[in-house]
């Protein structure tokens, strides 16, 4: 179903594409140049969600975050990838190479979900 596209929905994807990292609703609404309040940027951000566009990310804490899809450009929505946040400068971003980990013996892996913590390359220097 094709959606029809709206200046709020342009702004919140606009933000998210330009960002390059999982953000929250909080530091979305910070960011978009549009009024609009909490109830419609979460609406707007599930919408992508179920629509493929974004990812969602739940943190350790709970908190919800939402990035763009490393490979949406080619139509390929895939959630199944790790992810890093960084405990100094709080961001959370995808990770584009494999990170290897095994599990036991007879278990089979068919969704990963995963966030490492720790600091980021960019704080570390």
């Amino acid at each position: 179903m094709k959606r029809r596209s709206t200046p709020t929905k342009e702004a919140i994807l606009e933000v998210l594409i330009k960002s390059g990292k999982a953000m929250s609703r909080e530091t979305i609404e910070k960011s978009v140049t549009v009024d609009v309040d909490r109830a419609t940027i979460y609406r707007v951000l599930n919408t992508f969600y179920d629509d493929g566009l974004v990812h969602k990310i739940v943190a350790e804490d709970g908190k919800q975050y939402f990035a763009v899809c490393i490979r949406c450009e080619e139509k390929i929505h895939s959630d199944n990838h790790f992810h890093f946040r960084c405990t100094k400068c709080e961001t959370i971003e995808c990770l584009t190479e494999t990170v290897q980990f095994s599990v036991p013996s007879g278990y089979s892996v068919t969704s990963v979900n995963c966030i490492l913590t720790g600091i980021c390359k960019d704080c570390t220097s």
